[in-house]
């Protein structure tokens, strides 16, 4: 169980995002608050990959099965699409980890 509490922490570290960062932005704020959501998507798939050493193909599809209700919590259903650019940015974040993780590795033996 000890292995996956980093995992489990950057998924609640998603899920502040996907939830709680919403409720301060102001309605002229919305594509802002898009763009820092999908930088976060990034950097938390990127640290994933990172600190995994390989790629968990789970961490893409919860990432985005974890957006799908908050669309109806505060958005509309026309942003349903952001599901799968959430998928798609964090799959990218997380083979760039993989990948900085193994050159960075290969580079120091």
């Amino acid at each position: 169980m000890k292995k996956y509490y980093k995992f489990l922490g950057l998924l609640l570290l998603q899920l502040f995002m996907f939830y709680v960062f919403p409720m301060f932005a102001g309605p002229t704020d919305a594509m802002g608050m898009v763009f820092i959501i999908i930088i976060s998507t990034f950097i938390l798939g990127f640290i994933n990959g990172f600190l995994s050493n390989k790629i968990k193909y789970l961490y893409p599809v919860i990432t985005s099965i974890l957006f799908i209700p908050s669309v109806f919590i505060y958005y509309n259903e026309s942003a349903l699409v952001h599901s799968l650019w959430y998928f798609v940015v964090s799959l990218i974040g997380l083979s760039l980890g993989v990948l900085g993780s193994y050159l960075i590795n290969k580079t120091s033996k």
